[in-house]
């Protein structure tokens, strides 16, 4: 929330080195859910699949995770994995230390945001939900979801602001990634 892809450029980079082919969301700063950047995010979902010739792996970091879920959840044939750091994807929508603020910023409720889906409606594809016991923003338990929520749940030990730019959360992340496609891939 109100950051944009110079915060995700170390993990874009990290996840590049690794093999991954990245793209960055390109929606500027990102304030809140619209239905027009949600559009934007389909078309580039698209593009990505056509572009790689295979099931799309998303990886959205806080209100960012929103978006990769419900893209999985509509698009269930074009996504492989979806990964949220920090989203608060479960339970209470108030239970984190940004609501507020983002309902300054948004021109709705947290609990009637302009896209009618679920984000705690667990995609078809392989979902990790990073998570952590000190972000200070978002709830752990928001973050982690319900074992009929995702299929993992990873503790990062690391502040709300860290999880998508600290050097050593970025390696767990790149290195869950990494293992959890070796599992799809062979099975």
């Amino acid at each position: 929330m109100a950051s944009g892809d110079g915060s995700t450029a170390l993990l874009r980079n990290s996840l590049s080195e690794a093999g991954f082919h990245t793209y960055p969301a390109s929606l500027g700063r990102n304030l809140t859910i619209s239905r027009a950047k949600f559009a934007s995010l389909e078309a580039m979902l698209d593009r990505m699949v056509q572009a790689e010739g295979k099931k799309a792996v998303l990886l959205g970091w806080s209100l960012g995770g929103f978006y990769a879920r419900v893209l999985a959840q509509r698009h269930p044939s074009k996504v492989k994995l979806v990964a949220t750091l920090g989203t608060p994807f479960s339970g209470d929508r108030r239970a984190n230390n940004a609501w507020r603020i983002y309902e300054m910023i948004a021109d709705h409720n947290v609990h009637s945001p302009p896209l009618p889906d679920d984000p705690a409606v667990k995609p078809r594809a392989y979902t990790i939900a990073f998570w952590s016991p000190v972000d200070g923003i978002v709830s752990p338990a928001s973050a982690r979801g319900t074992e009929t929520e995702r299929d993992e749940a990873v503790e990062l030990p690391f502040r709300h602001f860290e999880l998508g730019c600290s050097r050593r959360s970025i390696r767990k992340v790149v290195e869950t990634l990494g293992n959890r496609l070796s599992v799809i891939d062979t099975a």
